[in-house]
């Protein structure tokens, strides 16, 4: 095997590579608050084809992850009556980092500390190859968005709202 620049391996990479995953590695120059506009203008990629994962919780605040286009927003309104819960809001960046295991910035879906249940935005799923964070800040992965069905049992939802 050839070995070539990656980044050191984070929880889901591992997963990945456990699973027989394939996937591209992405590295870019990581920027405070850019989020997945910038991280996609870094690499050449359409924000629509970058996906973000964001970690929310419920009225119980039981956390769960959603996955939505880099260049959208979450109506949490939507999420909430499509996964039968009262409400839904995003988590405090430090109670997201304790859930996921990742710092806010590097969430992956991928090897999260704890196990929680997983949304994705149903018009991902169209999307050919998605870039989706890989563990870290400044480190996306390129795969086939289904992966996130069968390897987390992402469920589709239809929450997205316009930037």
């Amino acid at each position: 095997m050839a070995k070539k620049e990656h980044v050191s391996e984070t929880p889901a990479t591992q997963l990945l590579k456990a699973s027989k995953v394939v996937f591209t590695e992405h590295p870019y120059d990581y920027l405070e608050h850019g989020g997945a506009l910038h991280s996609a203008s870094m690499l050449g990629w359409d924000p629509f084809h970058v996906v973000k994962t964001l970690i929310m919780q419920d009225q119980d605040a039981k956390p769960l992850v959603v996955l939505m286009h880099g260049n959208r927003k979450v109506s949490t309104k939507n999420l909430a009556r499509q996964i039968g819960a009262k409400s839904v809001a995003p988590c405090a960046p430090e109670v997201a980092n304790r859930h996921s295991g990742y710092l806010v910035g590097g969430t992956s879906p991928f090897g999260t500390r704890r196990a929680m249940s997983v949304f994705i935005e149903s018009t991902i799923l169209a999307l050919p190859k998605i870039l989706i964070n890989g563990g870290r800040r400044g480190y996306l992965v390129e795969i086939d968005p289904k992966v996130c069905v069968t390897l987390l049992g992402a469920k589709p939802v239809q929450c997205a709202l316009a930037d």
